[in-house]
């Protein structure tokens, strides 16, 4: 029987609330209602985070050709999910889901609902232990590592104090080709984000911001950042015709590089 603590707020349950969701309880919802009120602009922030993964994942599927995707700290399923978007795409397309909140493993069944000619896994793991994730049967069996693989780490940084250390466990693994999507959350452009930043660690959320240098280290060992490199995540890649919404109005930046 899956065990969930509902006695203390959690990152996942908080963004499901904000985005309308229903799989969150009252300490979620007092956290959340907390953050919107110090920083209003959370509601868009997160609604454009989701636009930027949808974008970041067609485009490795379509421009690049990866069929081979990664999704780590997937949190409560909201359609359409990654896989959704590259089996759109390439109907072959393997996609593993990686997260370890209960919740999210109640929902297993909804991640994996994929294409009959590709394949959805969902590994429970902690993202911090990336040695026990490779080795993961649901992953060996979904994957080849041979081949190029898409790592998506969307609104996950920010919630890990060793983000390089991280960064490098789980590319590691990888071949030359394969590919990091990444959004993280920074004090360098809304001016609520460190308000916001204080009242997670207030609920026992820890977050960490990173400034654009930060993460542009964080892709500099292994990878060649693509362009337009690391920028604001609603300016990655807009689709034509999309007008950004504005600086102010999102906190996090975002950046696709590709390992050498």
């Amino acid at each position: 029987m899956v065990q969930v603590d509902t006695t203390v707020p959690h990152s996942a349950r908080m963004y499901d609330y904000v985005l309308g969701g229903k799989d969150n309880y009252p300490p979620d919802w007092e956290a959340a209602e907390e953050a919107l009120k110090v920083w209003p602009g959370l509601w868009t922030s997160m609604r454009v985070n989701r636009a930027v993964m949808r974008r970041m994942a067609h485009w490795l599927a379509d421009e690049c050709g990866v069929r081979q995707f990664l999704d780590i700290g997937t949190g409560i399923p909201t359609s359409p999910n990654l896989h959704e978007v590259v089996q759109g795409v390439a109907p072959e397309s393997r996609v593993v889901y990686v997260d370890n909140d209960p919740i999210v493993l109640v929902h297993a069944r909804a991640l994996m609902a994929g294409t009959e000619e590709g394949r959805t896994a969902y590994v429970e793991a902690d993202m911090r232990d990336p040695e026990v994730l490779f080795a993961a049967p649901e992953l060996r069996e979904t994957l080849d590592l041979s081949r190029p693989v898409g790592v998506t780490v969307i609104a996950m940084l920010q919630f890990v104090e060793d983000a390089a250390g991280l960064i490098e466990r789980l590319t590691a693994p990888l071949p030359s080709g394969s590919y990091l999507a990444v959004t993280a959350a920074t004090a360098d452009l809304a001016q609520g984000s460190t308000a916001l930043a204080e009242v997670y660690n207030r609920r026992g959320v820890p977050m960490y911001l990173r400034s654009r240098g930060e993460l542009e280290a964080l892709f500099a060992d292994r990878c060649e950042l693509v362009e337009p490199g690391v920028v604001p995540m609603q300016h990655w890649r807009p689709e034509e015709g999309e007008t950004p919404v504005g600086v102010e109005q999102a906190n996090m930046f975002a950046g696709v590089g590709r390992l050498r």
